[in-house]
């Protein structure tokens, strides 16, 4: 087993800073490194991280460079354009992909364990960073949808009245406008949701499910509208994914890895439920989709590859 404990953030933006942060407070990591552009950025970060020692459990925090790469657990690419109120995750495909076109080669030349894909358009990026680094389809993992189906739960347990830890539902596809809720397998409590809702004093119609969905599909929107971006959410599904990894734990989690004739999809990245453990995705769970379903996430997939093609990926 693996015992690097190392992990390197490039990018030292609102998501890089909040996932700096809770990876600190949970005590996961034996070593954060911060690699930025802006170093006197990234050392002010450092510094601040670092006077919040005393509260945590030990670890070192440093500035770094590419070559702090060596030896670490996962490297974890956060860098890149932010998506900009009004804009698209998918409208930030090409300044970005140019980025990683420079930035992977200096990652991988040091051979960290994982490549752990966070920047905009994820599932794009994941794809890229998979044909650029020549690393295994395991080892190259996107945030995906672990954030969107951590936002459905949430919003399912506000309507159901239930603590979302006991809501079990997944978000599947693009991390982006063609997600699809996986509804034909929302339980709650090992109770499917059309049996549990018999019950439930809610009893949301089809339109509202329908628009609890869709505040889910555009939460990033509108909090961007509000405070100019997300981190703090996205931060903690980064550590519930690092922590996976670490820990060697084999859980479940709708990361972003390619697939293969997954209901008729091959040679995208997008988001499934996966086992992940300290070797990245471990095997990719096929889930018992309906018509409507298995319709949706084929189009989602149709979306991205079109942005692929069109990258020359």
């Amino acid at each position: 087993m693996e015992t690097s404990r190392k992990v390197v953030i490039v990018g030292a933006g609102q998501v890089g800073a909040a996932f700096a942060y809770a990876l600190m407070i949970k005590g996961l990591a034996t070593s954060i490194v911060i690699i930025d552009q802006d170093v006197k950025r990234a050392e002010g970060h450092v510094m601040d991280l670092n006077h919040g020692l005393a509260f945590v459990q030990p670890t070192r925090i440093t500035v770094g460079d590419y070559s702090d790469c060596k030896d670490a657990a996962i490297v974890a690419v956060t860098a890149g354009g932010a998506q900009k109120p009004g804009e698209t995750r998918l409208d930030l495909v090409r300044k970005n992909t140019e980025m990683l076109k420079d930035m992977i080669p200096q990652i991988v030349e040091h051979e960290p364990r994982i490549l752990l894909m966070v920047s905009n358009p994820v599932d794009v990026l994941t794809y890229a960073a998979l044909k650029l680094s020549g690393y295994p389809t395991s080892r190259v993992i996107g945030s995906g949808t672990t954030l969107d189906t951590a936002r459905f739960r949430y919003m399912l347990s506000e309507q159901c009245r239930i603590d979302p830890r006991n809501v079990h539902a997944y978000v599947v596809g693009e991390h982006g406008d063609s997600e699809v809720a996986v509804w034909s397998g929302v339980n709650i409590g090992s109770v499917r949701f059309d049996q549990y809702c018999l019950t439930c004093p809610t009893r949301c119609s089809m339109e509202e499910r329908n628009a609890l969905f869709d505040r889910v599909k555009n939460a990033a929107y509108e909090i961007i509208a509000r405070k100019g971006a997300t981190n703090f959410a996205i931060g903690l599904a980064m550590v519930r994914i690092s922590e996976t990894i670490l820990r060697d734990e084999n859980s479940v989690l709708t990361v972003s890895t390619l697939v293969n004739d997954y209901h008729g999809i091959s040679n995208v990245c997008l988001s499934v439920p996966a086992i992940v453990n300290q070797n990245g995705v471990s095997r990719v769970l096929t889930l018992d989709l309906d018509e409507s379903e298995i319709e949706q996430l084929q189009h989602s997939a149709s979306v991205l590859k079109g942005v692929i093609k069109d990258l020359g990926l």
